[in-house]
Protein backbone atom coordinates (compact mmCIF):
# COMPACT_ATOMS: atom_id res chain seq x y z
CA UNK A 1 0.00 0.00 0.00
CA UNK A 2 1.23 3.50 -0.88
CA UNK A 3 1.32 6.27 1.66
CA UNK A 4 1.68 9.98 1.08
CA UNK A 5 2.08 11.40 4.49
CA UNK A 6 2.38 15.62 5.13
CA UNK A 7 4.44 17.57 7.52
CA UNK A 8 5.25 21.25 7.82
CA UNK A 9 1.45 22.45 8.48
CA UNK A 10 1.18 24.90 11.66
CA UNK A 11 -0.23 28.50 12.30
CA UNK A 12 1.41 31.53 11.24
CA UNK A 13 0.97 35.26 11.70
CA UNK A 14 0.40 37.20 8.03
CA UNK A 15 3.43 37.91 6.39
CA UNK A 16 5.60 34.52 7.56
CA UNK A 17 6.87 31.49 5.74
CA UNK A 18 6.00 27.48 6.14
CA UNK A 19 7.60 24.03 4.29
CA UNK A 20 5.45 21.74 3.84
CA UNK A 21 6.98 18.11 3.22
CA UNK A 22 5.05 15.03 1.87
CA UNK A 23 6.96 11.56 1.54
CA UNK A 24 5.44 8.74 -0.40
CA UNK A 25 6.04 5.64 1.61
CA UNK A 26 5.02 1.99 0.93
CA UNK A 27 4.88 -0.21 -1.59
CA UNK A 28 5.92 1.65 -4.74
CA UNK A 29 6.32 -1.09 -7.50
CA UNK A 30 6.54 1.91 -10.43
CA UNK A 31 7.62 5.39 -10.82
CA UNK A 32 6.47 7.95 -8.85
CA UNK A 33 5.44 10.76 -11.24
CA UNK A 34 3.63 13.78 -11.30
CA UNK A 35 3.45 15.54 -8.04
CA UNK A 36 1.85 18.05 -6.40
CA UNK A 37 -0.15 20.45 -3.78
CA UNK A 38 -3.79 20.94 -3.59
CA UNK A 39 -5.93 23.18 -0.55
CA UNK A 40 -9.78 23.22 0.52
CA UNK A 41 -11.45 24.98 2.48
CA UNK A 42 -14.57 24.47 4.28
CA UNK A 43 -17.51 24.51 1.82
CA UNK A 44 -14.97 25.07 -1.22
CA UNK A 45 -13.97 22.37 -3.79
CA UNK A 46 -10.37 21.48 -3.37
CA UNK A 47 -7.87 23.49 -5.53
CA UNK A 48 -4.67 23.25 -7.58
CA UNK A 49 -1.93 24.99 -5.91
CA UNK A 50 1.15 23.59 -7.42
CA UNK A 51 2.57 20.91 -9.19
CA UNK A 52 5.91 19.30 -10.79
CA UNK A 53 6.78 16.66 -13.11
CA UNK A 54 9.43 13.92 -12.78
CA UNK A 55 11.87 16.47 -14.85
CA UNK A 56 11.27 19.51 -12.30
CA UNK A 57 8.52 21.28 -15.06
CA UNK A 58 6.13 23.59 -12.30
CA UNK A 59 2.53 25.12 -12.48
CA UNK A 60 1.26 27.30 -9.59
CA UNK A 61 -2.19 28.73 -9.45
CA UNK A 62 -2.15 32.52 -9.96
CA UNK A 63 -3.07 33.13 -6.27
CA UNK A 64 0.65 31.56 -5.26
CA UNK A 65 2.64 32.97 -7.83
CA UNK A 66 5.82 34.64 -6.73
CA UNK A 67 5.21 33.25 -3.13
CA UNK A 68 4.72 29.86 -2.91
CA UNK A 69 8.20 27.30 -4.44
CA UNK A 70 7.30 23.46 -5.52
CA UNK A 71 10.42 21.28 -5.28
CA UNK A 72 11.02 17.90 -5.40
CA UNK A 73 13.62 15.19 -4.48
CA UNK A 74 13.30 11.99 -6.49
CA UNK A 75 15.80 10.17 -4.65
CA UNK A 76 13.26 10.34 -1.54
CA UNK A 77 10.28 10.36 -3.76
CA UNK A 78 9.30 13.55 -1.67
CA UNK A 79 7.70 16.74 -2.48
CA UNK A 80 8.07 19.95 -0.87
CA UNK A 81 5.99 23.38 -0.69
CA UNK A 82 7.59 26.79 0.25
CA UNK A 83 5.62 29.33 1.17
CA UNK A 84 6.26 32.92 1.45
CA UNK A 85 4.60 35.89 2.15
CA UNK A 86 1.95 34.01 3.69
CA UNK A 87 -2.03 35.40 3.69
CA UNK A 88 -4.96 35.09 5.81
CA UNK A 89 -6.39 33.81 2.28
CA UNK A 90 -4.01 30.86 2.29
CA UNK A 91 -5.70 29.24 5.35
CA UNK A 92 -6.84 25.59 3.82
CA UNK A 93 -6.09 22.37 4.47
CA UNK A 94 -3.35 21.16 2.01
CA UNK A 95 -3.28 18.22 0.58
CA UNK A 96 -0.48 16.34 -1.16
CA UNK A 97 -1.22 14.26 -4.74
CA UNK A 98 1.35 11.58 -6.69
CA UNK A 99 1.11 9.84 -9.01
CA UNK A 100 2.65 6.16 -9.57
CA UNK A 101 3.02 4.70 -13.02
CA UNK A 102 3.44 1.19 -13.29
CA UNK A 103 3.08 0.76 -17.25
CA UNK A 104 1.01 1.15 -19.17
CA UNK A 105 -1.19 2.44 -15.98
CA UNK A 106 -1.20 5.19 -13.49
CA UNK A 107 -2.03 5.16 -9.55
CA UNK A 108 -3.41 8.41 -8.22
CA UNK A 109 -2.68 9.01 -4.66
CA UNK A 110 -3.79 11.44 -1.82
CA UNK A 111 -2.81 12.56 1.38
CA UNK A 112 -4.75 13.01 4.11
CA UNK A 113 -4.04 16.79 4.49
CA UNK A 114 -2.09 19.27 6.60
CA UNK A 115 -3.71 22.45 8.25
CA UNK A 116 -2.13 25.63 7.50
CA UNK A 117 -3.80 28.95 9.58
CA UNK A 118 -2.38 32.43 8.89
CA UNK A 119 -3.77 34.78 10.84
CA UNK A 120 -3.76 38.63 10.26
Amino acid sequence: QVRLVESGGGLVQAGGSLRLSCAVSGSISGIVGNMGWYRQTAGEQRELVASITTGGVTYYADSVKGRFTISRDNAKNTVYLQMNSLKPEDTATYYCNADEQRGTVTYNYWGRGTQVTVSS
